[in-house]
């Protein structure tokens, strides 16, 4: 049985743009967790953390993962699934979870080029405010089936050394 291909990490470590461009090698399909929430609630996700908050809209994370079945997908999720248990046990039901790892550093930097709103960093000091998200989720990201470091990749670079290391996994 396919079983989905899970992307974790913070915002701004390139769960969506790496999970494209590894769907796009693999000829897998590919899935955001983000983009399935906006489709279902038809608003786009700083609207939805705006009007329901930031715990219904964990709500709606976990019912979107326990909506999905195991197949050949590259499934992209939101920075925050992890801090659910409950979540943990669905990502794993689902597939082989993977976290791309990126330094505060990185993570900063391509979020400030970011055209993308996040609601979780709609605060003046926002980049103290990536590194204790960060600080609080790394170990929970470890908790991922395989790590793959992310700094100074391109997305093609990213996708094939998550790519390489999902074939080592399995092999």
């Amino acid at each position: 049985m396919d079983r989905c291909w899970i992307l974790l990490g913070m915002m701004g470590a390139g769960k969506s743009s790496i999970g494209r461009a590894l769907a796009e090698l693999s000829g897998r399909e590919f899935l955001d967790t983000d983009l399935l929430m906006q489709t279902r609630l038809g608003r786009p996700i700083p609207q939805i953390f705006q009007i329901y908050g930031e715990s219904t809209f964990r709500d709606h994370e976990t019912s979107i993962l326990r909506s999905l079945e195991p197949h050949a997908a590259v499934l992209a999720t939101g920075g925050g699934i992890v801090l659910r248990e409950e979540n943990w046990k669905e990502l794993r039901r689902l597939g082989i979870t993977i976290f791309l790892d990126a330094s505060v550093e990185t993570i900063t930097d391509r979020l400030a080029r970011s055209k993308k709103k996040r609601p979780l960093l709609q605060v003046e000091d926002w980049p103290e405010r990536v590194e204790s998200l960060l600080e609080q989720r790394r170990e929970l990201y470890r908790r991922a089936d395989i790590t793959v470091a992310v700094d100074d990749v391109d997305l093609e670079l990213g996708a094939q050394r998550v790519y390489d290391a999902l074939l080592g996994a399995t092999a």
